[in-house]
């Protein structure tokens, strides 16, 4: 496979993880059982996925002035992704995610800090990065006028853009109509919904993730079409949908079908939760290509 350009703009967070036997109720105190800092955000998780994957990744976010800034800066130094500006935010902490891990599911508490000074200036600052990009790839946890701004990027240059709405939020206009597609799981699907009564207008643009049962898509005849998922011991969901994002990118980057990239990307999330953790949980393009092989052996 050839190398594509993919350039990733988006979140960049520090993970505080506790991992516990369940998860506490409002007002309760439970005794965890450990403690781990990981690199983490959205956008990292699927800049990872995409370098694991083979792909040549530049990256456009922030972080602040602080050990977890630094942190993640050598993390993507070390993974060869490119981060566009190293330039911590004066007086800004670096973006963090709290993370509880129990009963093999998460629940995410966000805190944005230098997510938030990733503007549409700044994205100007470095909009050469995207014009030289094969794809690109967003998220929400960054602020929306600067993925309206990427929107309007990608369209006046042709360039293909993938929205994962996550968190869900509402969305523009010129998102929803200048994307190539979107890609909410089922409840943000659901709360796109709430926000846009007409998205399923937009249908042909729209693939769902959902968990367990795979994700699905809409033909050319807007009619549903499933992609099944793959079997595997869960670990660790966390980061699970971000690869998915990831190599469903790497895959349309390369010039497979839509189909041919959510069978793949389904593997690749089914591989990332046989893990801990989000970007160590994400597989390289030789076991995702083993999953997809003895699933084809099993037919």
């Amino acid at each position: 496979m050839s190398e594509s350009k993919i350039t990733v703009v988006g979140s960049l967070n520090m993970d505080l993880v506790v991992i516990t036997d369940q998860h506490p109720e409002i007002g309760e105190t439970i005794i965890g059982k450990d403690f781990t800092t990981t690199s983490g955000g959205k956008g990292a998780n699927q800049a990872v996925a995409l370098r694991q994957l083979g792909n040549d990744v530049t990256f456009i976010g922030r972080v602040g002035e602080d050990l977890y800034g630094t942190e993640i800066v050598e993390n993507f130094r070390s993974r060869g992704i490119k981060l566009a500006d190293e330039t911590p935010v004066e007086n800004v902490s670096t973006g963090i995610a709290c993370v509880t891990v129990g009963h093999k599911d998460n629940s995410i508490i966000i805190v944005p800090g230098a997510n938030e000074y990733v503007t549409p200036e700044f994205l100007e600052i470095h909009k050469n990065e995207v014009l030289n990009s094969d794809y690109v790839l967003t998220q929400l946890e960054i602020p929306i006028e600067t993925v309206d701004y990427l929107a309007t990027l990608c369209r006046e240059n042709e360039i293909p853009l993938i929205v994962n709405p996550a968190p869900a939020a509402a969305l523009t206009d010129n998102i929803i109509e200048s994307c190539t597609y979107i890609t909410p799981n089922r409840l943000e699907l659901q709360q796109l919904e709430s926000y846009h009564p007409n998205i399923m207008d937009f249908k042909h643009k729209i693939i769902v993730t959902d968990g367990k049962e795979g994700c699905y898509y809409y033909n050319e005849n807007n009619e549903e079409v499933r992609v099944k998922s793959f079997k595997a011991e869960v670990v660790d969901t966390t980061g699970a949908g971000d690869c998915f994002n990831g190599a469903l990118v790497s895959e349309l980057s390369s010039g497979k079908s839509l189909k041919e990239s959510l069978e793949f990307s389904n593997a690749a999330g089914a591989s990332s939760v046989t893990k801990f953790g989000a970007q160590s949980g994400m597989p390289r393009r030789e076991e995702v290509l083993k999953i997809l092989e003895e699933a084809e052996y099993k037919k």
